[in-house]
C-alpha cells in the first residue's frame, strides 16, 4: 500500500477450485480440525467460493450509547447487481436481543449519538448529495437536517446537544489562467486545458483534486444554515473535539506557509466558536493529531511524535493541560503506535487502539502511564487480505464495544465482557453476520508460525493457511501440495490472524498459504520496523525466504510448485524476489514500485515519498541508492514467469511503474503478463468483482506453471 501516515492522510470460480483439488486427490474431509471440522459437521460440501465474496458482511464505526446499553453501527455488504460496497445503520443491545435495522438508505455512514442519547446523528444520500440526517429514537423517525453541497465528515455533537461540527470542502475561488475567446454557439470545441499549480494535484481514490480547502462548520442541530468558522487555504480535516462549556473546539491541522511540502508537521489548534479565533497549542516538528478534551475540559488527550525522518516512528499518546502547557507522553513505555484516543468518562485515563504482534489490542492508558488491556482481536476490517486495523467505542460507564476480528469471519460486533478481560475469549460477540454463508463453507484453517531469518536469527512470525480438508495424518508423501507466499504492502503495515478472502480463495485452489511479518513490518516496535530504513527492499527477502524454507521443513510442501505473489509494497518485495532467485515456478507482482526514480516523479504524495523517510536525499542527489533498491536493476537476472497487475487510476504506485517491468520482462524474453485494470485505484481489489479478478487472474497465472507432483 506504500502506507501513508495517518496524520498526513487526515491533512490532505468454483469449477476451478474442484479440478484443482482433484488433481491433487484432496478430497474434503469432515473429521478436520478447526473452521474446515466444524463447517463439515454442520454438512459442508464445498469450499470458499468466488462468487461467495458477494455474500460477505462486515461491522464498522460502531458507536455505544452513552449510558452503555445499545450500540449502532455500520453493517457493510456487497451489491452484486451494482458490483459496489454498501452500507446501512443497524441497532444492538448489548445484551445481543433485538437486533434490528436502523436505516436502509444504501449508504448510511458515521453514526453518532447525541450527549443524552435520545438522537442518533448519521450521514446519507439524499437526491445524489450526502447530508446530515438525524434519527430520533422516541419517535423512530429520521430526517435530513442540511442542504450541503459537499460531503460532510468529521460530525462532533456539541456537549448540549445543541449544535453539531463537522468539516466540509469550500471550492477555492480562482481566475482563469488564460482568457480564451467564445466559441461560436452550437460549436463542439475540445475540453479546455486543465492547469495545475498546487503541490498535491491528485490523489489515489480520489483523482485530480479540486481547488478547494476543507473547512470546520457548525450547524444547529434542529436544522439551518451551517456557518464556516475556519478560513485560509489551508486544510482541516478530522474530527473536532469540543471544549465541555461549547464555546471552543480542539483540533489538529498545518496552518503553516509550506503545508503543501512538509504535510506531516501538524499541530493541534483551539478554535474559539463564536469569533473563529484561532491558537496553537502545540509546536514541534512532527504530526500532533487526534485531539480530544477530558469531560472536565482540563486536560486534551493527543498523538504524535517528534520526526526524526526514520521510515517507522511510533505514535505516542500526550496529555496536556487545558492550554496547552505541561505535555507529557504517557505511553513512552509501549513501543507500539497508538491510535483513537478516548477519554475515560471520569479522567482517570485515555482508551487507545493498537497492535501488537498482528493483534489488536485496546487498552485504558492512566495518567500515571499503566496500561491495562480491556479488549483483544479487535479488527476485521479488511476483507481481502488479513490486514491490522479495528474500532471500538467506549460508553460513559466504561463498557467497551469493539469489532471482533476472527480467522474464519469479517468483522463482528462484541464487547468486553468484564473489564480488564484481555483476551477474545474474554468478549461477548454480539453479532455474526457470516453465519449464514461461513458455517457451510469449509474453510481453509490457519496455524501460527515462527522461524529464525537466515540473516541474524531473529524470530518472525506468520501465518499458514491450509486447504480446505487438510489432514497431516492422510497426507500421501507421493502428492505434497503446492504453496504461495503472499506478501504485504506497506512496507510498514502488519498481517495478523484474521479472515483474508483472498487468502481463503487460495486455499480452496489447493494451495497452502504462507503470510508473514518481515522487518519492516509493525506492531514489534520501533526497532524491528526500521531494520529497513533506507534498506528497503532488503533482508526483508531472508525473513521471507527462511518463512519458506520453515514450511519446506514441514514436509507437506512441494519445492517444486512455489508461487509468490504480492501488492504494493508486496508487490516490491515479489518483483525483488525473483531478481535474486529462480526457486519460484511463477510470480505475481500486484501494483508495485519498479523504479524508484520514476516512483518518487509520479507518485501522488510525493512531498513525502522524496523525504528521508525513505531514501538519504532526493534522487538527482542520491541516485545510485534510489536505483540499487529498484526492482528494475535486478531485471537482467530474472527467469521466473511473471505477471503484472495494476489499476488503471492508480495514482500511488501508477500503472507505468508496471509498464517499466513488463516491456523490460518482454526485452529479456522472459514469461510475462500484463493486466490492467480499468477504473481501479491502488485499492485494486476495492469493488467486489475486482477482488475476484484478482484472485482470478493469479490463479489462472500459476496455474500456467505447476509442475506435476512426484
Amino acid at each position: 500500500m506504500l502506507e501513508i501516515p495517518r496524520s498526513l492522510r487526515s491533512t490532505v470460480l468454483s469449477t476451478a477450485a474442484s479440478s484443482l483439488l482433484a488433481i491433487l486427490g484432496l478430497a474434503l474431509s469432515a473429521g478436520s480440525s478447526g473452521a474446515a471440522g466444524a463447517a463439515g459437521a454442520a454438512g459442508v460440501s464445498r469450499p470458499f467460493q468466488p462468487m461467495d465474496v458477494f455474500e460477505l458482511e462486515w461491522a464498522s464505526d460502531l458507536q455505544i450509547s452513552p449510558d452503555g446499553s445499545r450500540i449502532v453501527y455500520v453493517r457493510g455488504y456487497m451489491d452484486v447487481m451494482k458490483d459496489r460496497r454498501g452500507s446501512n445503520l443497524w441497532t444492538v443491545p448489548v445484551d445481543g436481543t433485538d437486533h434490528r435495522p436502523l436505516t436502509h438508505g444504501g449508504g448510511d455512514v458515521s453514526p453518532r449519538w447525541s450527549p443524552d442519547g435520545s438522537r442518533i446523528l448519521y450521514v446519507a444520500a439524499e437526491n445524489g448529495a450526502r447530508q446530515l440526517w438525524v434519527h430520533w429514537l422516541d419517535t423512530g423517525r429520521s430526517a435530513p437536517i442540511t442542504r450541503l453541497t459537499e460531503s460532510p465528515s468529521g460530525l462532533a455533537w456539541s456537549p448540549d446537544g445543541k449544535q453539531i461540527a463537522f468539516s466540509m470542502a469550500v471550492p477555492a475561488q480562482s481566475k482563469p489562467f488564460a482568457e480564451m475567446p467564445a466559441p461560436p454557439e452550437g460549436a463542439e470545441w475540445a475540453p479546455p486545458p486543465r492547469v495545475i499549480e498546487k503541490v498535491v494535484y491528485r490523489a489515489d481514490g480520489s483523482g485530480y483534486l479540486p481547488d478547494a480547502f476543507t473547512h470546520l462548520f457548525v450547524v444547529p442541530a434542529e436544522g439551518g444554515t451551517p456557518r464556516q468558522i475556519t478560513s485560509g487555504d489551508f486544510q482541516h480535516g478530522g474530527t473536532p473535539s469540543w471544549t465541555p462549556d461549547g464555546k471552543y473546539l480542539v483540533f489538529s491541522a498545518n496552518r503553516e506557509d509550506d503545508w503543501e511540502l512538509d504535510a506531516r508537521d501538524t499541530e493541534v489548534y483551539e478554535l474559539e466558536v463564536a469569533s473563529g479565533e484561532i491558537r496553537p497549542l502545540t509546536d514541534r516538528q512532527g504530526p500532533d493529531g487526534s485531539p480530544v478534551v477530558s469531560s472536565d475540559g482540563t486536560r486534551i488527550a493527543y498523538l504524535g511524535f517528534d520526526d526524526r525522518e526514520q521510515g517507522y516512528q511510533v505514535t505516542h499518546l500526550y496529555v496536556m493541560d487545558r492550554d496547552g502547557s505541561n505535555p507529557r507522553k504517557l505511553t513512552g513505555g509501549l513501543d507500539r503506535s497508538v491510535s483513537d484516543p478516548v477519554w475515560a468518562a471520569d479522567g482517570r485515563g485515555v482508551y487507545v487502539w493498537y497492535a501488537d504482534h498482528g493483534v489488536g489490542e485496546v487498552a485504558l492508558v492512566s495518567l500515571d502511564g499503566s496500561i491495562q488491556k480491556v479488549a483483544s482481536g479487535v479488527g476485521g476490517l479488511s476483507l481481502g487480505r488479513p490486514y491490522g486495523g479495528g474500532q471500538f467505542s467506549v460508553s460513559d460507564g466504561g463498557t467497551v464495544a469493539f469489532t471482533l476480528a476472527g480467522e474464519h469471519h469479517p468483522a463482528d460486533v462484541a464487547v468486553a465482557a468484564s473489564k480488564g478481560g484481555s483476551s477474545p475469549g474474554n468478549a461477548n460477540r454480539l453479532t455474526e453476520l457470516n453465519r449464514d454463508l461461513l458455517d457451510y463453507r469449509a474453510l481453509g484453517a490457519v496455524e501460527e508460525i515462527w522461524y529464525e531469518s537466515s540473516y541474524d536469527g531473529r524470530r518472525i512470525q506468520g501465518w499458514i493457511v491450509k486447504p480446505p480438508g487438510f489432514d497431516p495424518s492422510k497426507l500421501d508423501p507421493s502428492r505434497k501440495y503446492p504453496l504461495i507466499l503472499e506478501i504485504h504492502g506497506g512496507p510498514f503495515a502488519e498481517y495478523g490472524p484474521t479472515f483474508g478472502a483472498e487468502l481463503q480463495l487460495y486455499a480452496a485452489a489447493g494451495y497452502v498459504v504462507l503470510y508473514a511479518n518481515p522487518r519492516g513490518s509493525t506492531s514489534y516496535g520501533e526497532e524491528f520496523g526500521n531494520l529497513i530504513h533506507h534498506a528497503y527492499p532488503g533482508n526483508d527477502y531472508d525473513d521471507l525466504m527462511s518463512g519458506v524454507d520453515a514450511v519446506l521443513a514441514m514436509g507437506y510442501v512441494d519445492p517444486e510448485q512455489l508461487f509468490v505473489t504480492g501488492g504494493s509494497g508486496g508487490g516490491v518485495l515479489t518483483a525483488w524476489i525473483v531478481g535474486n532467485t529462480d526457486r519460484f515456478a511463477a510470480a505475481a507482482v500486484a501494483k508495485p514500485v519498479i523504479n524508484w526514480l520514476s516512483f518518487v516523479g509520479t507518485a501522488d504524495f510525493y512531498p513525502f515519498f522524496s523525504k528521508d523517510y525513505w531514501f538519504p536525499g532526493l534522487p538527482w542527489e542520491n541516485p545510485m541508492h534510489y536505483w540499487e533498491r529498484s526492482p528494475l536493476s535486478k531485471v537482467g537476472n530474472v527467469t521466473t514467469p511473471t505477471l503484472l497487475m495494476t489499476g488503471e487510476a492508480d495514482y500511488r504506485t501508477p500503472i507505468e511503474e508496471s509498464e517499466q517491468f513488463y516491456q523490460a520482462l518482454q526485452l529479456e524474453g522472459v514469461d510475462t503478463a500484463l493486466v490492467r485494470i480499468p477504473g481501479a485505484s491502488h485499492g485494486i481489489a476495492n469493488r467486489p468483482s475486482q477482488l475476484i479478478a484478482k484472485v482470478q487472474h493469479i490463479l489462472a497465472w500459476f496455474a500456467r506453471y505447476r509442475r506435476p507432483a512426484e
